[in-house]
Formats: structure tokens, C-alpha cells, sequence
């Protein structure tokens, strides 16, 4: 439960400090004083949100720190995340908040500990729940209706919310990959004929040596010149061996040349090496010429030989203006469309592979689906049962309730459309809440909704139920018969939970087991607010509005505030209708004490 709230340069409060008390603590004070502030300060050291306008006008930073004393269930939790709790279990939640150049600054701490955003937010769930009227708007929501039903269910719900949730996150995959697989199915197809096209011509044209093309060009020259490389050849060889003109061949002039050196070696031994060149020669030239003569003999023209050189080549030039530039190019891309091939040819799961797999899917999620289902049935209709019990004495005799369950596709949180029916009037048909309830009537139910969680009736629902319940003028909009029940709902609330209520209504206020007052006061700062000046320079005298809370702890302080709540003043017969009213209020404690 909340002990105690100290703030400091917090919206219109330049310092305060409260406690509170175990049972139902009132905030009461007129239109505009300054208690919603409070709330927020409180929202504010649990990780709520804040603005530059959170910082009092003038001042650089603003704290707020709220003090707790935890059960032992939260101690234990608390130890789980490392931080360790003071004397009585006491935890101090701090709030720091600092404005530089438009720039929001906050940081928060734990028993001193800094703790992020996301540790706070589980923190506030377990210490305090904030309620206000305006919340009846989200009542609206089916969302939020399936939400409250769930929680009020119990962990039996919450764990098979869990189960169908995986199994949702799960189908969606499955889903997802046949999706996925029936768009690309005919991308793949087509790519796949592309491509056995493509291998089937490369196939076929039979491509081994990269210099092939070069090669075939070669032949295409010698076979389309046969006739005029056997004239040269003839040519070559008749100059070469053997001349039929009569004059000297080459191998003649070079037989004579070697007959002389012959000769003259006899008279010069230093001539052998020439010699020997010249023997060389000779025999390198009659080779020569028995090889071209032969070459000669042998070309003959082959027409077929160059029709298939020439078609090769075609069909070479071609596969290169497709596949190349250059025929080696045409080679790798052959190497590479093969290796695709083989992925799209036996790419992962098939279509029916995926379609088998994702109907596997739909029909657990529908199984684990249909448990949650039974379940929040049973639930839904202990909750029609507790909530009516509790909207009876809230002067609503007549009230039905029910919570319509209807099937829908499955989602992540079930295959529920889960629908609060309400008809607070006898006679009038049972319809949607939103429909139904008048602002009045929304508040009422509010609570009872609120008192059915703090009950526990059903499971383990309040397990992690926090200490505290706020409420931020759950009754406005009602009045006489209405504002006393709502009174004695407090009252009982505040027998199993430390209850804070902000409150225009002196039936309610006059239940309060501690009543503090708030109001705005205008004080004169004389330029030593530092607040205003937070350099060394100093301002002339000055006004400055300030929320002050005044603890109203005896019989007399609370009498008059009740008088001014119930009629503006604090006349006599104001008096006189406080001083009932808190006898009254004593009257149904003693009667009821829890």
C-alpha cells in the first residue's frame, strides 16, 4: 500500500509531503484545487507520463517519490529483479524530471536503484491501479471487455491464451510460407522453362574448348583457299627441290655450296663450323620441300568439310550473342544455370508439402482455440453472477448482465468475440453496454467491475492484485441514493485493499478513514521563490499560485468540510447535514466493518 508521496516543483506544488493510511483515503477540494495533480504525481513516480509542463514554472527539475510497503508475494518479486527492500518491506519509487534547452530529461530509481522504463511499468501493475470515469470510454472497447474477462478468469486462461497465441504465431508462419511458395510457384515455373530451354541449346551445341570458335575460323580459312595454297605450295616446293624451268633450286645451290666447303676444309680445318651450317641447311630444305610437296598432294577441296565449319561457326556466334560475349562466358553461364536447375527442381517442401503442413496448423489452433473457449464460458458465467451481487446494492435491483461469447476466426487471443450485454432497467432487452449505460449507471458498474477483481471469486484473479485502487471521481454524476451506495462500495473495498478516492460527493467523504483537503493558495514570493529565478540574479516581489493539502483529522475540520461539500458554505444546516453524515458513517462501519 501507498505510506507516503513527497513532490517537489511538480506542476503547481513547490513542495508537499503526505501519508496515507490503511482503509479509504479522500482527497476532497473544490473544482480546479489541485487534487488531479496529486494523482499524477503519483502516476508520475511509478514511470507515468510527464512533460516540460510536469516541472513547476521557473524551476529546472521536478521529483516526486512515493513510498510503498509490499506484501510478501511483491517482496519476492522484487528480490527476483535485484533490488533489495528497506525496513517493513518498504520500497521508495523516485522520480526525477529535468528540462535543458526544451530537452525533457526523466530518471527513476528503486530503493535508490535506477530502473528503466519497461521495470516501472511492471512495477505500477503490481502497486497501485488507477481508475476515472473517463475509463468507462475504453469499457466500450470489445477488446478491452475480452481483456477483463480474461484476467478475471484467472492464470487457467491466461497460461491457454499463451498456448493459443503460439499456436497463431505459428500457423501465420505456415501460412506465410505457402503464400509465399503460391506467388513465387509461377515465377519458379517460368524461370524453370527459361532455363531447360537454356540448358537443353547449350546442351546441344556441345560446348567443350573454349578456343573452339578460334579454331573452326582456322579451318575455314584453309578449306576455302585450297586450290591457291596447292599453286603456292607447288611454288614453294619447286624453288625449295626440284625446278622444272631448269633453273637451280634451292637444295641444288646448297648441295654445290656444301661440295665447295668440302673442299676448302681440306686446305682450312676453321671452315667445318660454316660447313656444318650448310649441311644443316641442305637437309632442313629438302625436308622442307618433301613436306610441302606432300602438303601439296594432300589438299584437296571438301565442300561438306566447309558447309559444317561454316555452320559450326554459326551456331557458335550465336550461343555467344545470347550467352556470351565470348565463348568461354557461354561455358560458365552453361555451369551455372545447371546448379540453378537442380535448386528449382527440388526446391524445399512442395506445394502440397506447405498445404498439408499449414492445414496441420489451422486444426491445433482451432483445438487449443476451443479449450480457451470452455474456459472463459465458465468464467463468463461466474462473472455475470458476481458482478449483478454487486451492481444489486448500487441501487440497481433490476440489473442484467451478460457476457456474449461469439465464435469468430481464430486470432491470436482466441476465436472469441466476447461482448458485455447490459440492461440496467426491467423490461428493457439486454443490449451492448455502450448502448445501454448512462454516465451514472457506467460508474456504478465500473466499480462493481472493480470490486468483483479485488473479491477474488474466481482463481487466483487478484494473485497479483495491486495494494492500492485510485479512483479519480468515480462518482460524478450521482447523487442521493446512488452516492451512498457507491460510499459503501468504497468502504468494503477499502476492507481488503488500501482504497484513494477523489471525491466531490460528502456521502462518500464522510466514509473516509483519512480525509485530506486540497485547495490553491496565492503567495507572495518577495523575489526569494528560487524556483523563479534559478540563477544568482533576483526578482522584484511577486505572486505565486501553490496547491496545499491540509490533513483533516479531527471531528470538527471534517464536519465544516463536509457542510462546504453538500451545500458551498458552511451554514448551519450544512452543519447540521455533515454532522449526519458522519454519524451515519460511523454507523455503517460499525455495522460493516468489511
Amino acid at each position: 500500500m501507498l505510506l507516503s508521496l513527497r513532490i517537489e516543483n511538480f506542476a503547481l506544488i513547490d513542495q508537499l509531503e503526505l501519508e496515507f493510511g490503511v482503509g479509504l483515503n479522500v482527497l476532497t477540494g473544490e473544482t480546479g484545487a489541485g487534487k488531479s495533480i496529486i494523482l499524477d504525481a503519483i502516476d508520475a513516480a511509478l514511470g507515468g507520463k510527464v512533460s516540460k509542463w510536469s516541472i513547476r514554472t521557473g524551476a529546472e527539475r521536478a521529483m516526486v517519490e512515493a513510498t510503498f510497503k509490499v506484501d510478501p508475494l511483491m517482496s519476492d518479486w522484487l528480490l527476483e529483479q535485484e533490488i533489495e527492500l528497506l525496513d517493513d518491506n518498504a520500497i521508495v519509487c523516485c522520480r526525477e524530471i529535468a528540462c535543458s534547452q526544451g530537452s525533457l530529461r526523466s530518471r527513476s530509481r528503486v530503493n535508490g536503484v535506477l530502473v528503466n522504463r519497461q521495470m516501472m511499468d511492471r512495477l505500477r501493475d503490481r502497486l497501485v491501479e488507477i481508475t476515472a470515469q473517463g475509463q468507462t470510454v475504453q469499457l466500450m472497447a470489445p477488446a478491452i471487455q475480452r481483456e477483463l474477462l480474461d484476467v478475471y478468469a484467472g492464470e487457467a486462461v491466461l497460461r491457454q491464451r499463451d498456448v493459443v497465441q503460439t499456436a497463431y504465431l505459428i500457423c501465420q508462419q505456415a501460412q506465410a510460407l505457402l503464400d509465399n511458395r503460391r506467388q513465387s510457384e509461377q515465377q519458379r515455373l517460368q524461370r524453370l522453362d527459361l532455363l531447360e530451354y537454356q540448358a537443353k541449346e547449350l546442351n546441344t551445341a556441345s560446348l567443350n574448348e573454349p578456343d573452339e570458335q578460334e579454331q573452326l575460323e582456322q579451318e575455314l580459312q584453309r578449306l576455302s583457299h585450297v586450290v591457291d595454297l596447292q599453286k603456292l605450295s607447288y611454288q614453294v616446293y619447286q624453288a625449295l627441290y626440284q625446278n622444272d624451268s631448269g633453273e637451280s633450286a634451292g637444295a641444288d645451290l646448297l648441295g654445290q655450296a656444301e661440295a665447295t666447303l668440302s673442299d676448302m676444309v681440306t686446305y682450312d680445318a676453321s671452315l667445318q663450323p660454316v660447313l656444318e651450317m650448310v649441311s644443316t641447311a641442305l637437309a632442313q630444305v629438302v625436308e622442307a620441300g618433301q613436306q610441302i610437296n606432300a602438303y601439296g598432294d594432300n589438299l584437296e577441296a571438301d565442300p561438306q568439310r566447309l558447309t559444317e565449319v561454316e555452320e559450326r561457326i554459326r551456331e557458335l556466334k550465336q550461343i555467344c550473342r545470347k550467352y556470351g560475349p565470348t565463348l568461354a562466358d557461354a561455358i560458365a553461364y552453361h555451369t551455372r544455370i545447371g546448379a540453378e536447375l537442380v535448386e528449382l527442381q527440388g526446391e524445399g517442401q512442395s506445394l502440397e508439402e506447405l498445404e498439408k503442413n499449414y492445414q496441420a496448423c489451422q486444426e491445433t489452433l482451432t483445438e487449443v482455440s476451443s479449450k480457451l473457449t470452455t474456459l472463459r464460458r465458465v468464467a463468463a458465467g461466474e462473472l455475470e453472477t458476481r458482478l449483478v451481487a454487486e451492481l444489486k446494492p448500487l441501487a440497481m435491483e433490476k440489473v442484467q448482465f451478460q457476457v456474449k461469447i461469439s465464435p469468430i476466426s481464430p486470432t491470436a487471443t482466441g476465436a472469441d468475440a466476447i461482448a458485455f450485454f447490459f440492461s440496467p432497467n426491467p423490461g428493457e432487452p439486454l443490449q451492448p453496454l455502450a448502448a445501454t449505460a448512462s454516465g451514472g449507471e457506467m460508474s456504478r458498474f465500473l466499480l462493481a467491475l472493480k470490486a468483483c477483481f479485488s473479491a477474488g471469486t474466481h482463481g487466483d484473479a487478484t494473485l497479483n492484485a495491486p495494494g492500492t485502487l485510485i479512483f479519480d471521481e468515480i462518482d460524478v454524476g450521482v447523487s442521493g441514493r446512488v452516492a451512498q451506495a457507491i460510499a459503501d462500495k468504497l468502504h468494503q473495498l477499502s476492507q481488503r485493499q488500501q482504497v484513494l478516492c477523489v471525491t466531490h460527493q460528502p456521502l462518500v467523504a464522510a466514509m473516509a478513514d483519512r480525509h485530506f483537503r486540497v485547495d490553491k493558495q496565492v503567495i507572495e514570493t518577495n523575489g526569494n521563490d528560487k524556483s523563479l529565478h534559478p540563477s544568482s540574479f533576483i526578482l522584484p516581489p511577486s505572486e505565486r499560485t501553490v496547491v496545499r493539502v491540509s490533513v483533516l483529522d479531527n471531528h470538527q475540520t471534517r464536519r465544516q468540510e463536509l457542510a462546504t461539500l453538500a451545500g458551498g458554505h458552511s451554514a448551519k444546516d450544512a452543519i447540521a447535514f455533515a454532522e449526519s453524515l458522519l454519524t451515519q458513517a460511523a454507523t455503517v462501519k460499525h455495522t460493516y466493518p468489511g
